[in-house]
């Protein structure tokens, strides 16, 4: 086995969002294989804490302002990179938000802007990287799905709707352009400690743990959550070589969650 087919040396990788958790995780793995990295963010303050997060790991990435839900600015952004850095080898579609409202007191305008972020989006970016992948003869591109594109859970039907929606867009780019060599998976995150999910652990004033918190912890085989990093090899994988027949799949990054039905209470 040749353990060069992990290297991404002079890959080009672009993933967005990645200013900070899961996204910065996975750039920062890419790196060490060996990728330049690029990534947005949605205002020019967030691009500079990224950057300077960057430095603080000795990574010289490249930041970019876009709003990956206007077309044009995601197309602008694509050339931009060509020009200054290199065609893009490597897409990660990790920008996404959640609100965390019930749906019978979710608006419709709340509903869309979460499909907009989590859906949209990634299907905007990966049909301005494609034509380059195509004329270069390969390239990678990863969704970051979700735990949500298989299960339901309270409050979330916006967030689940997407993801579980960005589960079928990726086999469909897989369906699409696979004869292209072009290889379109996703990673599906279990619950990661993340700023975003920062308020599910927070302790509680007697200082016992966050309901939420005892529940996953308990649904887990891995008996903890995950943590940023455990994404990076998956991310490195699928961005690889080494995934190079690997096409249309969702890697759930998950501790076991999905295979578990749970502890018999008592």
């Amino acid at each position: 086995m040749d353990l060069k087919q992990f290297s991404l040396e002079g890959k080009v990788a672009l993933i967005t969002g990645a200013s900070y958790g899961i996204g910065f995780a996975i750039a920062c793995a890419m790196h060490e294989a060996g990728a330049a990295i690029v990534f947005n963010d949605i205002r020019q303050d967030l691009v500079d804490k990224g950057l300077a997060a960057y430095r603080e790991k000795g990574i010289e990435a490249h930041g970019y302002v876009c709003d990956v839900t206007d077309e044009d600015a995601v197309n602008a952004l694509v050339r931009k990179v060509e020009a200054e850095v290199g065609v893009i080898d490597i897409l990660v579609n990790n920008a996404g938000i959640i609100k965390r409202i019930p749906m019978t007191e979710m608006t419709a305008a709340q509903f869309r802007q979460v499909i907009d972020v989590d859906l949209n989006a990634p299907f905007i970016v990966a049909k301005a990287v494609i034509p380059s992948m195509i004329k270069k003869g390969h390239g990678k591109i990863i969704n970051i799905c979700s735990m949500m594109s298989e299960l339901g859970r309270e409050t979330v039907s916006a967030y689940a709707a997407a993801k579980g929606g960005l589960k079928m867009l990726t086999r469909n780019i897989c369906s699409e352009y696979g004869e292209y060599n072009i290889q379109c998976n996703g990673i599906g995150p279990g619950y990661i400690a993340t700023p975003q999910t920062a308020p599910l652990r927070e302790r509680q004033p007697d200082g016992s743990r966050h309901p939420f918190d005892s529940f996953i912890v308990a649904k887990t085989p891995a008996a903890r959550w995950g943590e940023a990093e455990d994404l990076g090899g998956p991310a490195v994988f699928l961005a690889s070589d080494a995934s190079n027949f690997v096409n249309g799949h969702i890697l759930y990054v998950d501790g076991g969650i999905l295979a578990y039905i749970g502890k018999q209470p008592g």
